[in-house]
């Protein structure tokens, strides 16, 4: 019987040329078996074919070939700089050749030679910001080179001689990973020659076609841990069917001030149904700034009362939490529910007071910030937890809410519109509703993009809109002067508009080094209209709610992503005025400018979160590195999108499927959810 070779328990040192030293240099970036480096990947490839540049697109890296047909100009500017540029005659293109810092290409180059130049194509000015020269017409053993990630003494030609030798003694022991039936179906390469085309490839075409197989190995690797772990959710955490009063809750949704829009109406069916059956909600439920978020949550906690039960809302800030029990009140004490608040300025007789009446079931509904999670809240029959702005609580948070009561239906709520790739990624363990429709008759935001020169203009609109009774916003990414940054901070700003305004009007701060209590009291003097204009950093950009506001000036918005653009946007138009939303910046690179132009144009959230993310990529979406959204070494969540979506609909038929936990062709998909500890139920959260 053959015996297996672990590639993983492999040490690379087994592997000819690699020492000592070279191992560890090799472990600085990742690779400390055999295994990791057979699947250390290419981040890119150089591709060395010869273009015809009617084909190449502007800011596209090409390799061309032609005559120079111009002595070379060098000039010098500042300490050791220097632009040197000639004229290649490139099939009927006469482009110019840009080197930069390389004075010495003018002593190697004459009128007539032929050159092979590789480099970034600007296609408005025929331009080629050369990176590689070389003389003659080249024959190279590839045109399509991988290229590495390497570091200190590690090169890339150095890299490719240990990864040939490593497949040269272990290439047949590498293991098939997928079964058949995929391989087959979707058409994909086996694992081992996937592999090797991957570091050598014939060709770009060779490339496309490995790297589809790994793209959907990594989407499916993942998928089947996500529905594993709702699978284990669900079962392990049995819920009991909340059995409302229909007949209420018809009579409750048809007495609210509004209509349900037709999206709000279908969010409430998919809620009801999860809180019927008898598995836990676990739901995550996304909508626009202004989309209703609130009354679904109202409809669904007054459904939970009907059955008997608490419902607890939980989030990040006080005011936040503030502005949702006015809200609540509003729509469900006229129905005799009890809706309290509960957050650590709640002290005292008062505290102690509402304390005993939660525990005695006495309280409906109740909304607070972390306060809900300390231990002395207890509740007689928590049926419903909600929390707002999920993402800005951590697991362990979210999850000491939960355990409030037994297995209560839980709801997460979102103004910040995720991208359906992301949702099934980063939330693939949930359900999720989505609402993608704006109550009627709400007038768009007006968002005007102004370079800084029209500041004095910007702040004569904003007096005359604090004239007619409104209050503004004005954004800036940092609080203090930076050397390193050349933005508007909110201190200086600050100071400039209080002086600007002779205390005509007044001006608030508010930023992130205030405490929580200063926050709060900046946030109730901008609600009472105390002070007209606050400035602030993004602190404001979740959970506040001033329907006075018309006007929001954001400066250097360029270095905001579309996403928190929008979010900032979000927190002007909350009332029947027109209000307005002032971009200022000057943005210098292409990306900077296609973000001010997208956001002039639509008030589309989920639009605006899918450019985003093809503009920023997913790492980055919501700021910092999420847990829950994976590192993949070759798939890319936003280009791959449909392998995606595909490994998803197959991950869900295994782990639903029998025949994946015993058929011998499934035992590597198994081995590597046991290898991740999920078959144990470790990582459940």
């Amino acid at each position: 019987m053959k015996q297996l070779v672990r590639l993983s328990e492999q040490s690379i040192e087994h592997i000819k040329g690699i020492g000592k030293e070279t191992a560890n240099t090799l472990a600085k970036v990742g690779i400390t078996n055999v295994q990791a480096l057979l699947e250390y990947f290419p981040y890119r490839y150089e591709d060395y074919r010869l273009k015809d540049l009617e084909d190449v697109k502007h800011d596209d890296r090409v390799t061309v070939e032609g005559e120079v047909h111009s002595e070379p100009v060098l000039r010098y500017f500042g300490k050791k700089k220097s632009r040197l540029t000639l004229r290649v005659l490139v099939g009927r293109y006469l482009i110019t050749a840009v080197f930069f810092n390389r004075p010495y290409v003018k002593r190697q180059i004459t009128i007539g030679d032929t050159v092979t130049l590789t480099g970034k194509w600007d296609k408005h000015r025929q331009t080629l910001n050369v990176s590689e020269i070389k003389s003659g017409e080249v024959k190279r053993k590839n045109d399509y080179e991988p290229v590495y990630h390497v570091k200190d003494k590690l090169t890339v030609k150095g890299l490719t001689r240990y990864i040939d030798a490593a497949f040269k003694m272990y290439g047949d022991k590498i293991e098939e990973t997928l079964p058949n039936e995929f391989l087959s179906t979707y058409k994909l390469p086996d694992k081992a020659k996937a592999m090797y085309e991957m570091h050598f490839p014939a060709n770009a075409e060779s490339v496309k076609h490995a790297r589809r197989r790994f793209v959907y190995e990594e989407f499916l690797q993942f998928q089947l841990k996500m529905q594993m772990i709702r699978k284990f959710e669900r079962e392990q955490t049995k819920g009991s069917a909340v059995k409302y009063d229909q007949t209420k809750l018809t009579a409750f949704i048809e007495q609210l001030p509004f209509p349900l829009t037709s999206a709000q109406d279908r969010v409430v069916q998919e809620i009801l149904f999860d809180m019927g059956s008898h598995y836990r909600m676990n739901r995550l439920l996304q909508g626009d700034v202004g989309s209703g978020k609130t009354v679904v949550a109202a409809i669904a906690l007054f459904a939970a009362v009907t059955a008997g039960l608490q419902g607890a809302l939980m989030v990040p800030t006080e005011i936040l939490a503030e502005q949702h029990v006015a809200s609540l009140k509003q729509l469900l004490e006229p129905c005799g529910l009890n809706v309290e608040l509960l957050t650590s300025s709640v002290k005292g007789k008062r505290r102690r007071e509402l304390l005993e009446a939660s525990a005695a079931g006495q309280i409906d509904i109740i909304i607070g910030t972390h306060a809900l999670i300390q231990d002395e809240v207890l509740f007689q029959s928590l049926g419903l937890v909600i929390t707002d702005e999920q993402h800005r609580f951590g697991v362990e948070q979210r999850k000491a809410l939960r355990e409030k009561g037994e297995s209560p239906d839980v709801l997460f709520m979102t103004a910040t519109p995720i991208p359906r790739t992301l949702a099934i990624t980063a939330f693939g363990d949930m359900d999720v509703s989505i609402i993608d429709e704006m109550p009627a008759g709400r007038k768009p935001i007006e968002t005007y993009w102004t370079k800084p020169d029209m500041l004095e203009r910007i702040l004569n609109f904003v007096s005359k809109e604090i004239k007619q009774g409104r209050q503004a916003y004005v954004i800036c990414p940092l609080i203090e002067e930076s050397e390193k940054l050349d933005v508007q901070n909110a201190i200086d700003v600050h100071a400039q508009l209080t002086a600007y305004y002779h205390e005509t009007i007044q001006v608030g701060l508010m930023h992130g080094r205030l405490s929580a209590q200063e926050k709060d009291e900046v946030m109730q003097q901008f609600s009472r209209n105390e002070c007209q204009i606050l400035v602030s950093t993004t602190v404001v950009e979740v959970g506040v709610n001033v329907p006075n506001a018309t006007v929001m000036v954001i400066y250097d918005a360029e270095r905001f992503g579309l996403s928190q653009l929008h979010q900032l946007r979000g927190r002007v138009g909350r009332g029947d005025v027109q209000s307005y939303c002032i971009l200022l910046a000057d943005p210098k690179s292409d990306v900077g400018k296609e973000r001010m132009r997208i956001m002039t144009e639509t008030n589309d959230g989920f639009e605006l979160s899918e450019r985003d993310l093809e503009l920023r990529g997913p790492g980055d979406f919501f700021g910092k590195k999420q847990s829950g959204i994976p590192e993949f070494k070759v798939a890319d969540m936003v280009h791959d999108y449909r392998a995606l979506e595909i490994a998803r609909q197959d991950a869900s038929k295994l782990i639903a499927s029998d025949n994946f936990w015993e058929e011998p062709r499934y035992a590597s998909l198994r081995n590597h959810l046991n290898e991740t500890g999920i078959l144990k139920g470790e990582k459940l959260d």
